[in-house]
Parts: C-alpha cells; structure tokens; sequence
C-alpha cells in the first residue's frame, strides 16, 4: 500500500467484506445494523431504467403492458426526485416508448457516473405451456395464476459480479473526484494494490444494493402491498453497473386487481412515494 493509504479505512471495508454473507441462497435477509460502515459517499445522480420500451413489451397483463406502467412509475418518480431532494440529477435510460437494448442501460448509469441505479419493472405469474388439443396437437397455451401478486426487489446474483469489474475500472475517474481524497486518505488509483480496493468496492456495491433494496420492500410494506423480500439473482440489466443497483418489480400485472391498482394515478402515486422514500432513507443514511 501506499505510505498516504488511510489504513483504518481500508481495514473498516476489509472487515465489511468478510463480514457478507456468501450465500447464493435466493432470499436476502435485511443487512445487519452491526455491520461496519463502508465507502462513504453521496447520492448525486441517480439513473432511472424504466424496464422494456417499444417493440420489448415485457410482461402483458389483460389491460396493459408492463413496458407502459414502468415508464410512467419511472417518470413520476423522477420527477419527485429533482423535486423533493435538491442537488441530486436525474437520469432516464428512457423517457418515450422506444426499445434500449439490455446492455446499453447500466451503460447508461457508467457514463454518468451514477451513485445509485434503479431499474423498474412489474412482475407476472403467468406461463405459456405446451399442451395436446383434441386432435393430439401440441399448441401454445397460457396459464394464468391471478391470486399470486405482491413486491420484490432483487439485487445482483454473486455468478455476475465479476462482470462489474471492467466498469468498476472504467469509473476509476470517481476515485479522484474531490471527496475521494478525504474518503480515503489521498489513495492513489494508479497504485497496482488499488486493485484489492476494487474487489472491496465490487462487494460493497452489493452491500449497499441490498440496503436500498430492503428499505424499497420495507416502505412498500408500510403501504400493506406483500412482502416477497429481498432477492439475489443473475440479471444482466445489473451486471455491468459499477454502482448500488437494484431491480424492483412493483406489483404482479397478471394479477386483475394489482394491474388496476398500479394503472391508477392513486396506485402509481403510491408506488412512487414508496421508492422516493427508501431512496431519502437510503440517501440520508449514507451521507450522515
């Protein structure tokens, strides 16, 4: 290391990485308020992924398309965020109906060096099968199961953070911004040990990532949707984010009553406020 490394603060992360819990299981506990504290940082630009977009649908329900509720979720939350939370910049990967390919979106979040990255989606429990009809043809039906429905949030699965290596070094600018020094005690990026701090910052970000998440299932919570938790899974659209990412899915659009429910300006004002919120936790806590 070098002599102007703050040895205490990468002890403090070192410590915060061996302290995880290496699970591939699927359900994530809420992060313990014994963990070490981590990277410090401020929440200045947050980049909104508002799930599919033009000829991409998502998932369909009986009145609507998940493409279309997202967007609007998306851009009302946007809006509340600039409003509400004064100095934080707000980035869509999309604002109109148009197709961005799954790679380009977390792209997004690298360019602009986003501090938080936050994809929306609604989620659906229905399947296609292949059955026999009456003439012992296999044709393409839909099974629909309208009673499952309420919220989950997932973070990024342990088998797909190695991809967030080329954007973490990618972002390496971040690291001379003019907080860094102080953070860390006038590291030097270009030392070759800076590595190990890439691997710390690589595991914090999930760290970090499932805190957003659980206050995001928390606040949904406090507006009595059901708690489907916290959830670790191999998404790509989270993959390459150099920065906390997580995906929440908003509400089941194969349920009648939840897809008339996140249609209506109550339901989607609701939903908004509950993101917005976990967000101001999430922002308030880290920069106290």
């Amino acid at each position: 290391m070098t002599k102007n490394l703050n040895v205490k603060k990468l002890s403090v992360l070192v410590t915060a990485i061996f302290t995880l819990t290496f699970s591939t299981s699927s359900i994530i506990p809420p992060p313990s308020k014994q963990e070490p504290q981590g990277v410090a940082q401020k929440v200045r630009t947050i980049v909104l992924d508002a799930g599919h977009g033009g000829h991409d649908y998502g998932a369909r329900g009986r009145q609507s398309n998940e493409k279309d509720i997202a967007l609007s979720v998306a851009l009302k939350l946007g809006k509340k965020l600039e409003a509400e939370l004064p100095g934080v910049n707000v980035v869509f990967t999309r604002k109109t109906d148009v197709f961005i390919p799954l790679y380009e979106r977390p792209a997004v979040a690298n360019k602009n060096k986003a501090d938080l990255f936050i994809s929306i989606h609604c989620n659906s429990a229905d399947s296609d099968r292949r059955v026999k009809n009456k003439r012992g043809r296999y044709v393409t039906t839909t099974v629909r199961k309208p009673s499952v429905h309420g919220t989950e949030t997932f973070v990024c699965g342990f088998n797909r953070l190695g991809s967030q290596d080329v954007a973490i070094r990618e972002n390496a600018s971040i690291l001379l911004e003019e907080n860094y020094k102080e953070n860390y005690g006038g590291f030097d990026p270009k030392d070759p040990s800076s590595m190990i701090v890439f691997q710390l910052m690589k595991n914090q970000y999930r760290r970090e990532s499932i805190k957003l998440a659980s206050n995001m299932q928390d606040e949904f919570v406090k507006s009595s949707r059901v708690n489907r938790g916290v959830q670790e899974l191999s998404l790509a659209v989270l993959a390459t984010a150099g920065m906390p990412s997580v995906l929440t899915e908003i509400g089941f659009i194969s349920s009648p009553s939840e897809e008339e429910y996140m249609l209506s300006s109550a339901g989607q004002n609701e939903i908004v406020t509950n993101l917005f919120n976990a967000i101001k936790t999430y922002k308030t806590a880290i920069e106290r």
